[in-house]
């Protein structure tokens, strides 16, 4: 004799498959949240002075923070300052040793403080 059992378990898919459908055309039916438009913070956006030896690598003009940090980027990546074995490292030139207070070599996340120490 053959057993139904297999049956059951045929059942049981099917009404699982219905209610999985139905949840899934309520949850398309909810409209999406809108997301707000995301607003930078004004302490970045301040303008800032650089000091007389950061201004000869980015310039004498007042600039955020951000955006002097970059310049700092721009002018390590134009004159190939960044170490070759070890890419977080930056190796210092005349203008940038003024900077770093005299070490040869910073590493990339000292730019932030370096920067705060030189602006005003």
């Amino acid at each position: 004799m053959a057993k139904k059992k297999p049956a059951k378990k045929a059942a049981k898919k099917k009404t699982v498959k219905k209610a999985v459908k139905k949840a899934v055309k309520k949850a398309a039916k909810k409209p999406a949240k809108k997301k707000s438009a995301r607003k930078p913070n004004a302490a970045f956006m301040a303008k800032l002075t650089p000091s007389g030896s950061l201004a000869e690598v980015i310039g004498s003009q007042p600039r955020p923070r951000t955006e002097m940090i970059k310049k700092i980027w721009d002018y390590i990546k134009k004159n190939g300052l960044q170490d070759k074995a070890n890419k977080r490292m930056i190796n210092a030139d005349d203008k940038l040793r003024v900077l770093f207070g005299g070490k040869g070599q910073v590493s990339m996340f000292d730019l932030a403080k370096i920067v705060s120490k030189n602006v005003s």
